[in-house]
């Protein structure tokens, strides 16, 4: 777990700027460079250095056919997403603006009158009420009162709930905290991206104080459905091999604070550098915890953002951080995409058990992203510890990996279209069987609609992940360890030689 070692890679085949002296190996696609002819040749060759939009260490091959054609369909992907990135985000704006629009104004008749009156109001994107594209798609902002703090479940609950908040602005997510949980507003991160650019990595930090104690929460941002950059960096192939680490995905590394110049430092200048994720998060947690002993805290995060919060703890154990790793009550994802190699997942095995931690990683249904990027190989990316998962009536088993790993099966295709019809029916049934915070949007039920075209596609949206956390067996939300593969039943019956914890 020690970053004292590193190995200096072997000159590149791509010139470039950045820093890997932090990796001992290294495949970096670059959209930028796609040429039609070179991916073709690609298929047929298993030099894959050679290729302008491939940076990898001199004499870098892939042998596999399949692996090769992953690869070039991951760096079409982005190529397309790339041109599409602003006519995407025209569409996003629109699809924000129309629903906040007829809210803000008192709905349709009363926007009539307002407009006739002179008195049209449009909406504020930094205002306590708009919404995005997720806080359309699920509007709930109240934890569920009848789920206590002894409640199984409560953790979560409360997980979710943050990951879902944190793709608003910071004026609705402190209202939220503040107001509907109340509970403290810590901060509102907003952190920097050295490799796009940009300020491309947001969350929030809140404290949930109780008698003797105090749980502080980070919740990071996931991927925006109109953001082509966020959906870019989850079909990116691209990974670097941390020392004693593994392979781990380089658009997650980026996200979270991997710098061009310095790749990971133990410690960063604050004066003079930009605010990166994971030494902004680090430095607030120290000082909280410093001011309370007995406090604890938890990382979360849905989509992108889930990526983020089990990569948080893998760097903090890569820089010894073991007395903040002492005080991790949990990492909470939802919807999360593979992040590294078998050996990442290893080592992040001992992490775990070394320093006590839980590591829930809920998957709903057909959700794809979870089944991103691909397991082909131990060489490449691959999920590790257990699997929470349910299925489209919220019962849950706790597997070692989600059903249809990869998504892409000829014989799951029935099944999932199948699911589609079922959650779209679903959605008009669910307020009588479980009351009017289960009313699904238009937004959402624009989705499922969608869904019946790209099934899994719909399954990744927060509502679902929500009412799993609420409708779930209580059971299921035990503590695990994460050694042990067990298979915990909707009745709270336990197989596969495990032992239930209470």
């Amino acid at each position: 777990m020690s970053n004292e070692s590193l190995i200096t890679p072997t000159t590149t085949t791509t010139t470039t700027s950045c820093n890997k002296s932090f990796c001992e190996d290294y495949m970096i696609l670059s959209p930028k460079d796609f040429g039609l002819w070179g991916c073709i040749k690609l298929l047929f060759s298993k030099n894959i250095g050679k290729r302008k939009f491939i940076d990898t260490p001199d004499g870098a091959t892939e042998d596999s056919f399949c692996r090769r054609f992953v690869i070039v369909v991951s760096i079409v992907a982005q190529k397309v997403l790339h041109l599409v990135e602003k006519p995407l985000s025209w569409v996003g704006s629109a699809i924000e603006f129309l629903p906040n629009f007829m809210d803000i104004n008192g709905g349709f008749f009363k926007l009539l009158w307002n407009l006739v009156s002179g008195n049209l109001v449009l909406p504020d994107r930094e205002s306590t009420e708009f919404l995005t594209a997720i806080g359309l798609w699920d509007i709930r902002r109240d934890l569920d009162s009848r789920i206590k703090q002894d409640d199984p479940r409560y953790t979560s609950a409360l997980a979710i709930m943050a990951a879902k908040s944190a793709y608003e602005n910071k004026a609705y997510i402190t209202e939220t905290v503040e107001k509907h949980w109340k509970m403290e507003f810590i901060e509102y991160l907003d952190c920097w991206n050295d490799y796009e650019e940009d300020y491309t990595t947001q969350g929030f930090m809140w404290s949930d104080k109780r008698r003797d104690s105090e749980l502080i929460g980070v919740s990071f941002r996931g991927t925006s459905p109109f953001t082509a950059k966020d959906w870019s960096t989850d079909v990116d192939l691209s990974w670097y091999h941390l020392p004693n680490i593994g392979k781990v995905h380089a658009g997650f590394l980026k996200a979270l604070g991997l710098q061009k110049s310095k790749g990971w430092p133990s410690d960063i200048q604050f004066d003079d550098q930009k605010p990166y994720a994971y030494y902004v998060i680090r430095k607030k947690l120290k000082e909280r915890l410093q001011a309370n002993p007995n406090a604890k805290f938890l990382v979360t995060g849905h989509s992108l953002g889930a990526a983020l919060a089990i990569l948080f703890p893998a760097i903090l154990a890569y820089h010894g951080e073991t007395e903040l790793l002492s005080k991790l009550e949990g990492v909470y994802t939802f919807g999360q995409p593979r992040v590294g190699d078998k050996q990442f997942g290893e080592y992040m095995k001992e992490v775990l058990v070394t320093h006590g931690l839980r590591y829930h990683r809920f998957v709903y249904c057909n959700d794809l992203v979870p089944r991103v990027p691909f397991d082909t190989s131990d060489k490449y990316f691959k999920h590790f510890g257990h699997c929470h998962y349910y299925n489209s009536f919220y019962k849950g088993q706790v597997l070692d990996e989600e059903p249809n790993k990869n998504y892409f099966s000829i014989l799951a295709l029935i099944p999932m279209f199948g699911n589609a019809v079922w959650e779209l029916i679903r959605s008009f049934i669910m307020y009588y069987q479980n009351g009017p915070e289960y009313v699904e949007t238009a937004t959402c039920r624009g989705w499922r609609v969608i869904g019946l075209l790209i099934a899994g596609l719909p399954a990744h949206g927060p509502q679902d992940y929500v009412n799993l956390t609420r409708l779930g067996s209580p059971e299921n939300f035990m503590s695990l360890s994460v050694d042990q593969p067990t298979t915990i039943g909707v009745n709270g019956v336990v197989t596969n030689g495990g032992t239930k914890l209470d």
